[in-house]
């Protein structure tokens, strides 16, 4: 796994998915680094005194906003600086239009299971992370089209899909270690 100075690889999937659990696996598994798009976004809301919702919403109707956060992103994926994992719902588009030649995975999970951990994690009702996902999802959906006639669970911009409904979270990573084994 010896690419120097370049992002190894991209985790792209729904809320719920598992990407953040994947990417800490990954991440302990290997010593590497991660640059987390939502940490981008989070930030920008916090520096701006703004609940993440207010601030989705801005992002939504000034779009600049939205595009100076992924030009910050694109930037920070490329040189000698990078992360070795860029998580994000679009970060395997932007490697695939960098033309990055990385594994690019988007983890592919339905909405009822995605629901179900969401509100494990959250301690939500299983109708309210539903009704939670689906809104977020509406409203980034919108955003994306938007701004760059885009949705992030296209599967163009992916080298890999894996369907992660069925498998735990160490059966995903162990998935995910065979593809960038078979990558090198």
């Amino acid at each position: 796994m010896g690419r120097v100075g370049m992002v190894r690889l991209t985790v792209s999937g729904h809320p719920g998915s598992g990407t953040s659990t994947l990417v800490r696996g990954l991440m302990n598994r290997f010593g590497w680094s991660c640059l987390n798009g939502g940490d981008v976004f989070r930030d920008e809301a916090k520096r701006r005194g703004m609940p993440l919702s207010e601030f989705g919403e801005l992002c939504k109707n000034e779009l600049d906003v939205d595009r100076s956060l992924d030009e910050l992103l694109q930037q920070r994926m490329q040189g000698d600086e990078s992360a070795d994992i860029v998580e994000s719902r679009l970060a395997g588009w932007w490697a695939y239009k960098l033309e990055l030649p990385i594994v690019r995975l988007w983890l592919d999970v339905n909405d009822e299971e995605r629901a179900r951990r969401v509100a494990e994690r959250e301690g939500l009702s299983l109708a309210e992370a539903l009704k939670a996902n689906n809104q977020r999802s509406s409203v980034d959906a919108e955003r994306f089209k938007l701004l760059y006639d885009l949705l992030p669970e296209d599967p163009e911009p992916y080298t890999h899909v894996l369907d992660a409904a069925v498998l735990n979270a160490s059966q995903i990573l162990d998935h995910v270690v065979a593809i960038l084994e078979e990558a090198e």
